[in-house]
Formats: structure tokens, C-alpha cells, sequence
């Protein structure tokens, strides 16, 4: 009896093992692809300037140069050429400097939701927000929402005000866990 505990315990340790492997895994893959996505929509947006611009200070930028992109992509790709995704890739190669962008720790959507943004020093809070804080999408878009940027620069209480903002985070955190919880227990018990 001791020796089928003892093997149980064994096989156990080696699934957790197993599981914990793969999981670290399929996390790096997926990095690793968002890397290669946004560093490419990063050099597609500078290609498209430099068309545009053809060596001068500022382009005589016309809509249907995107248009005409966005249709013959589309064509040869499928998704993610979309008029808005194209005028997203230009603007972030204009916004954001190689140098400077993160990529491995924001995604494409992240990027686009900074893009939304139209004051640098309000897209640069949010960005770095987004980093500290490892803010996912929804997370971001309730904070703009919310408007933590100007409520911060009109706050003398600004440690307060960040507080809360993390305290809105782990009470979402806890409701979503909450929920799933609930869930698991419907579904399987």
C-alpha cells in the first residue's frame, strides 16, 4: 500500500512538472510571437512613411495610397490589413521609436489603444502604467475611461489616487476569480 502512495506521489510531481513546462512554454511562444507582430507592423508603418514621403520633410499624404494597401494586403494576407489596422501601423511607426518600444511587454492592442491617445505626455503615462502595472487591455480601457491620467494631474493626492486605481484592479482581479470559481464548482462538482 505504501509503495502505490508513494508512486502516486511520484506520478503527480511529475505531471505538475510536466504542466508547469508546458505552460512556461506555450507563454514564451506567445511572446515571442507578439514580438515578431509588433516589431513588423513597427516596419511595415516605416515603410509606408517613407513611400509616402519620398525623401522630403513631410508627405503629400492622399487616402487612397492606405485604401489601395488595405484591398491588395487583404487579398494576399487576409486579416489585419484593415484601413484602421494600416493607418494604426503608420501612426505607430511615427509615435513610437524602435528604441523605445517594449514590445515584449505590450501588445498590438495595447499599442492601438495608446494610439488612441492623442497627448504624448497623457499616451506616455498610460504606457508606462501599462508596464509597471502589467495592465491588460480591459484594464487600460477602464483606466482611460475613467480618466486617471487627468485625475491625477488635477489631484494633489496623487499616491491616493493610484492606490485606488490598483485597488479597482485586484477587486476585478477578485471578481473575475470569483466568478470563474463559481464556475468550476457549477460545472464540475
Amino acid at each position: 500500500m505504501k509503495e502505490l502512495t508513494t508512486a502516486n506521489a511520484d506520478y503527480n510531481k511529475l505531471l505538475t512538472q510536466i504542466a508547469a513546462t508546458y505552460q512556461q512554454g506555450q507563454h514564451n511562444a506567445s511572446v515571442a510571437v507578439n514580438t515578431a507582430l509588433v516589431e513588423t507592423y513597427w516596419h511595415i508603418g516605416k515603410y509606408i512613411v517613407e513611400f509616402e514621403q519620398q525623401g522630403k520633410e513631410k508627405a503629400e499624404y492622399g487616402k487612397a495610397l492606405i485604401n489601395n494597401l488595405s484591398k491588395d494586403l487583404s487579398l494576399s494576407f487576409g486579416k489585419g490589413f484593415s484601413r484602421s489596422n494600416i493607418i494604426y501601423m503608420r501612426l505607430f511607426y511615427k509615435e513610437f521609436q524602435i528604441s523605445q518600444k517594449p514590445s515584449d511587454l505590450l501588445s498590438w492592442s495595447h499599442y492601438v489603444e495608446l494610439l488612441r491617445i492623442s497627448d504624448p505626455l497623457e499616451r506616455s503615462f498610460y504606457l508606462q502604467q501599462i508596464i509597471n502595472e502589467k495592465w491588460s487591455i480591459p484594464e487600460l480601457k477602464r483606466q482611460k475611461k475613467s480618466s486617471l491620467f487627468l485625475r491625477l494631474a488635477a489631484s494633489k493626492d496623487k499616491e491616493g489616487i493610484l492606490a485606488l486605481a490598483k485597488q479597482g484592479q485586484k477587486k476585478k482581479m477578485k471578481y473575475l476569480f470569483n466568478m470563474q470559481c463559481t464556475t468550476f464548482h457549477r460545472n464540475f462538482l
